[in-house]
């Protein structure tokens, strides 16, 4: 288990990090939210000891050691590949620094070049790739020393949907070998889809925290959307219904007051007959972010 309590870390008079504390479990995926400058890549470097910092980050109790970063993936937002080094060297070089010898990383490249769709063979160079397929390349560089630790700083950019799904199942396979998994995204579908927990920062504070449910249940299931023949101006007039957006040529969505409205709204539309659909949701995770991560932000 990662284990992060009270860091902080200081830019001059740019306080970055402001006694963040969160903690990632061995099969764990959490997702790590907020506006550029919130200070995710700052939570990052800190994990990775590229920098000094106040607080405590430790790894099964422990602090990290040598031998705990060997077993650490990592993969930045400022993607850099050696360019004139051939796929095969390239991914042997960075598997060597982690202490997986040659042998064994050549004898895994052909699956994950396999696994990741990469178009071109072992041998050829990187600067001969497409840059979809340099980014691959890197992802695999982050993966095929199986570490234990993984941690991707924005890894969806500039990913098509399918090979943002290739890397979805890559990062869920992960999990499933008991790898405790920490990223960043702009894209709340992809947060919503694969983390078992969040962390929200804004101006180098911890805002919100928890696992995806339960932070979209603290905003209420003040959303409703139903199908029904009643009209608009109809909706409108119910007790609780603030705004009512019409989504098609009977479908509907209801703003509440209070999510408590929602069983009698449920009585007098339905009026005992059957209704094609009545869901009251709580705020997705994009319009949480759009409402809770804004401000001035540095890191």
């Amino acid at each position: 288990m990662l284990s992060i309590a009270h860091i902080q870390k200081r830019f001059g008079t740019v306080q970055a990090l402001n006694d963040v504390s969160f903690d990632v479990h061995d099969g764990e995926i959490m997702g790590l939210i907020g506006q550029n400058g919130a200070g995710k890549s700052t939570t990052f470097h800190s994990i990775l000891n590229f920098l000094s910092f106040d607080g405590q980050i430790t790894w099964n109790g422990q602090p990290l050691t040598a031998d705990d970063y060997d077993q650490i993936g990592y993969l930045p937002e400022e993607r850099s590949l050696m360019s004139k080094l051939t796929i095969t060297q390239k991914i042997v070089y960075l598997a060597r620094l982690k202490n997986q010898p040659a042998r064994v990383t050549k004898g895994k490249i052909a699956a994950w070049m396999k696994r990741f769709a990469v178009k071109g063979q072992p041998t050829d160079k990187i600067d001969k790739l497409s840059k979809g397929n340099q980014q691959k390349v890197q992802l695999i560089c982050t993966l095929i020393h199986d570490p234990k630790l993984i941690i991707l700083d924005e890894p969806f950019s500039g990913l098509d949907p399918v090979n943002a799904d290739l890397l979805k199942q890559a990062i869920l396979d992960a999990k499933q070998r008991g790898a405790a998994i920490i990223f960043s995204s702009h894209d709340m579908s992809n947060v919503e889809a694969i983390c078992d927990s969040l962390v929200m920062l804004r101006n180098g504070e911890a805002v919100l925290k928890g696992t995806v449910e339960d932070v979209r249940a603290q905003f209420g299931r003040t959303r409703l959307f139903l199908t029904t023949d009643w009209s608009q101006a109809q909706l409108a007039d119910l007790p609780g219904v603030t705004t009512v957006t019409q989504q098609g040529a009977r479908r509907f969505r209801l703003e509440l007051a209070d999510a408590s409205v929602g069983p009698a709204i449920f009585d007098q539309v339905t009026a005992g007959h059957y209704i094609e659909e009545f869901s009251q949701q709580p705020p997705t995770l994009d319009e949480i972010f759009r409402t809770e991560a804004g401000g001035v932000n540095h890191e």
